[in-house]
C-alpha cells in the first residue's frame, strides 16, 4: 500500500480532551493511522477517510478547538467525521498543517483506479470498510497492480450461525434415530 504522508502530529483524545504526540501515516486507501512511535508497532487509532470524512479544516477555520501549549491556532487541523465527531490534530508549523489538510482532502476525494489491459480501460474501485487496497509497482514504467481483498472477518457471524443451525439439525436428526429401535420392538 502506498504511503502518502507521514509525520509527528498532536492528536486530541476524544474522552479527556488531552493532547498526545502521535506518529501519523496517511495511506492511499484513505486510512489515517496513529501510532505511539515512528516504528509503527502499536496502532492507537485509525480513521477511514474515504468512508467517514465529511470535511477537513485548518488554522483559523477550527473554531472552538484550543491547541496544545506553545502552539498557535494556525497549526490546527480538524477532520469532521460522518458520525458527528471530530479528529483534532495540531502540526508543528502552519505550513505543515496546510500540507496535511491538502493531502487529507485529496485522499478523501480521489478514488482508486485499476487498469484492465484486455479492455484498455480504467475502472474506479469503491472503497468501503470491508475492502483493503494494496498497490504494488508493476512491470513497466508508470504501471501499478491494484489488488482488492475483502475483510477476512466479514462473514464470521454468518459462518458461525450456519454452523449452529447445521448442528441443531444434525442433533434433532440423531435424536429421532435413537428412538427408532423402540418402535420395532
Amino acid at each position: 500500500m502506498a504511503l502518502l504522508r507521514s509525520g509527528w502530529l498532536w492528536r486530541q483524545t476524544s474522552v479527556l480532551k488531552r493532547w498526545k504526540l502521535n506518529w501519523c501515516d496517511l495511506w492511499i486507501d484513505g486510512s489515517l493511522c496513529f501510532y505511539k512511535t515512528d516504528s509503527r508497532r502499536e496502532l492507537e487509532y485509525r480513521v477511514s477517510l474515504k468512508t467517514t470524512c465529511i470535511d477537513v479544516r485548518s488554522g483559523l477555520e477550527c473554531g472552538g478547538v484550543t491547541p496544545p501549549e506553545s502552539h498557535p491556532r494556525e497549526n490546527l487541523v480538524v477532520v469532521q467525521l460522518a458520525d458527528g465527531s471530530t479528529v483534532n490534530l495540531c502540526a508543528n508549523s502552519e505550513d505543515e498543517s496546510i500540507a496535511w489538510k491538502l493531502t487529507l482532502l485529496e485522499t478523501k476525494r480521489n478514488p482508486v483506479f485499476t487498469y484492465d489491459p484486455y479492455d484498455d480501460s480504467y475502472q474506479a474501485i469503491p472503497i468501503n470498510s470491508y475492502q483493503t487496497v494494496y498497490i504494488t509497482p508493476g512491470a513497466g514504467p508508470g504501471t501499478h497492480q491494484v489488488v482488492v481483498q475483502r475483510d477476512p472477518f466479514d462473514s464470521v457471524a454468518e459462518t458461525v450461525a450456519l454452523g449452529l443451525l447445521t448442528g441443531m439439525a444434525a442433533g434433532a436428526a440423531m435424536r429421532s434415530f435413537l428412538w427408532m429401535p423402540f418402535f420395532f420392538c
